[in-house]
Formats: C-alpha cells, structure tokens, sequence
C-alpha cells in the first residue's frame, strides 16, 4: 500500500461525520430555501466537501461502494441546491390575482399606446367599410369576405354541433395565441413589429366587422364576437402592451446595456404575456361553446355586458389588497425619468 495516503477504513473515520451531516439535512428537509441562512450555508459547505472526498477516494483508487456512496450523496445535494423549482398551482394564482393586474397597472402607459395603436385604425377601417364595403378587398380577400357575410348572415339559432365546437375551439386557440405571440414577440425589434401587428389587427378586424355589417348581418357578427371579445381584443392589446414595453427597455436603457435593460424588464412583461395567454384560452372556451350557441341574443348581449364590466374590475381592482404602494417592478414609462 502506498505509505502517501490514507487507509480506506481511515479516511472515512476521518471524514464520514461530515457526510453523514450532510445526508441528515437533506433528509430533513426537502425545502432547502425554507432552512435558516446558517443551515443554507452549511449544505453548501457540506457539499463541496463531499465533493473534495469523492475525487480524493477515485484518485486513491477505494472501493466502488465508497465512491457510488459520495457520488449519490454528491448528486442529492446538487440536486436540491441548483435545481430550479417546480411552478406550483400557488404561483399561478398568484399571477392571476395580484402580480398580472398589477403589472398592467404599472404599465398604463404601454397599454394607453398599444390601445391607441389598436383602437383608431379599427375605427378608421370600420367606418371606411361602411361607407364603402369594396375597400374591404384590401385587406382580405373577397371570397373569405363572402364566405364570412354569408355565415353571418345565418346567424345561430339552430346552434351548431358538439364535436365542431370541441374542434373550432382548438382552432381558437391555436389561431389567437399566434396572433398574440405575433404582437408580443416581435416587440424585439425596439416595439416598431408590436406597433405594426397592432395596426395591421385593427384594420382587419374593423374591415372584416364593417364589411359584414354592411351586408346586412351587423347584428350577428356583434353578437358573436362581443362575448368572447372581453378576452381575446383585450388580451392582443396586453401582448401588444408586453411587445411595446420589451421594445422601449431597448430604446431607453437608463445606462446599463441593452440587454441588462431587457433582463431588468423581462419579469414584468412575462408577467404581461402569461396573463394575455390565459385571457386567450378562456376567450377561445367562450368563442368555441358559448357565442356560436342557440341561446337568445339579449342572453347573450347581457353576458358580454357582465363579462367586459367584470374585466374592467378585474384589471382595477385586483391585487390592490396588501400592496404597499410598490410597483412589481422595471423601468419607469414613457416620459418618466430614470430613478
């Protein structure tokens, strides 16, 4: 035996109460963060100890068993301090009842803009096809644009099936959360691809609403679209809002780089686009089932009323409970001065 280095049985004389330490606190606690700051600090210490002993018993050539022992122990220990954390329901409930409405709170001014870069061509393209339903064509199609008149102009009343509602409503989601990630995401172009997918939504939408209209089916269509849109128009002006506020964090740095301004914003406009994301898949639920149903249209119309009075709420006065006066986070808006 090599007189340089230790027996097994003695090294792990020497070393095992440290191991055997590290193994109670991992087995004491599943949590890691929920232990006191000096128990935190000991797992690390620990643990870079029984690292130091595993490369020590391979380099010393000791028994498997010894070294599967440390290489386990090792394992478990880097596991519970580096691993990431599972997302739990809580954290969703959260987001939804307080971080989501509070963050589009603090970001008014991205949501004024991107409501105004959605709402005047909508209005625009409207009134224009109203007055003239040939302008319609340059936005889509005429034969989708007939397709859709006529559809409309059948309106309802006999309902429509099960199984085409169960499908329409994954078309729904799928056709909406691509519209939405379209708004958002190309707000990395310094908010100039938000603001052009914006505009290009309202103008269709207008166009399609107004074209409708004025083949005569106005009052379907508005039926139709006026429950679910609580949801859904709302939600493509947050994802445009989120895309608007990723893009100005890369205009207006306040002095750190580009992307330290985008890291420092990223938590508030993922807040945005997971909350737009959730408003879609409950808009695409109501699209699917609900507004193409046989139920009367005053039905109908008194829900759309109650479901845009209860977003309106919602985005009020949710997560106002508690707060102390505080902001969740990022930099200031359009106009503000750095801090």
């Amino acid at each position: 035996m090599n007189q340089s280095k230790p027996s097994q049985d003695a090294f792990v004389a020497r070393r095992r109460v440290h191991w055997q330490q590290l193994d109670d606190l991992l087995t004491q606690s599943k949590h890691l963060h929920r232990l006191p700051p000096d128990l935190i600090g000991s797992v690390g210490r620990l643990y870079r100890i029984v690292c130091a002993d595993l490369m020590r018993a391979r380099s010393a050539g000791y028994g498997q068993e010894l070294v599967a022992y440390l290489d386990v122990l090792g394992a478990r220990a880097h596991n519970r301090l580096y691993r990431a954390s599972p997302y739990q329901l809580r954290k969703v409930g959260e987001l939804l009842a307080r971080d989501f409405p509070r963050t589009l709170r603090e970001s008014w001014r991205y949501m004024a803009a991107a409501t105004a870069l959605f709402l005047v061509p909508f209005f625009i393209a409207l009134f224009a096809t109203l007055a003239n339903p040939d302008l319609a064509a340059e936005v889509m199609p005429r034969g989708q644009l007939d397709m859709l008149a006529q559809s409309y102009a059948e309106g309802f009343g006999q309902g429509r099936a099960e199984s085409q509602d169960v499908s329409m409503t994954g078309f729904y989601v799928y056709n909406n959360v691509g519209i939405s990630f379209r708004v958002f995401a190309t707000g990395i172009f310094f908010g100039l691809g938000s603001m052009f997918y914006l505009v290009s939504n309202g103008v269709t939408i207008g166009a399609t609403l107004g074209y409708v209209s004025a083949m005569g089916a106005g009052r379907n269509i508005l039926t139709f679209v006026m429950g679910h849109g609580a949801f859904e128009l709302t939600a493509i002006v947050i994802a445009g809002a989120a895309g608007l506020r990723m893009g100005y964090a890369l205009v207006r740095t306040h002095g750190r780089t580009r992307l330290g301004s985008l890291r420092r914003e990223g938590p508030a406009v993922a807040r945005l686009a997971l909350g737009a994301a959730v408003m879609l898949g409950i808009a695409a639920l109501i699209e699917g089932f609900w507004s193409p149903s046989s139920v009367a249209d005053e039905v109908k119309w008194a829900t759309a009323t109650a479901l845009w009075l209860g977003v309106i709420a919602y985005f009020v006065l949710a997560g106002r409970a508690g707060t102390t006066g505080e902001t969740p986070g990022g930099t200031p808006g359009f106009g503000e001065g750095s801090s």
